[in-house]
């Protein structure tokens, strides 16, 4: 992929909601910031533990959470 072609982060997000509300077709969303957190949380986490190795401890690091907040994030997900 060219550097042309790579878009930020937040630029992906945002397309795709773009795109997700006019799917909508003029419906108006509920909850669209729960469900957009969770969306983006549940791969987030299971990348980050795929990265450390299933070490909760290292993962919690990595995203700059308590271990604990990061145990009940994964439970909330179905991870653990």
């Amino acid at each position: 992929m060219s550097k042309k072609n790579k878009l930020p982060f937040a630029e992906c997000m945002s397309h795709s909601l773009k795109r997700y509300l006019k799917d909508l077709n003029g419906e108006v969303p509920a909850a669209l910031y729960d469900m957009v957190i969770s969306q983006v949380e549940k791969p987030l986490l299971e990348v980050v533990m795929n990265c450390a190795d299933n070490n909760q401890t290292r993962a919690a690091q990595m995203l700059g959470l308590n271990r604990n907040t990061l145990r009940k994030k994964l439970r909330d997900h179905g991870l653990i």
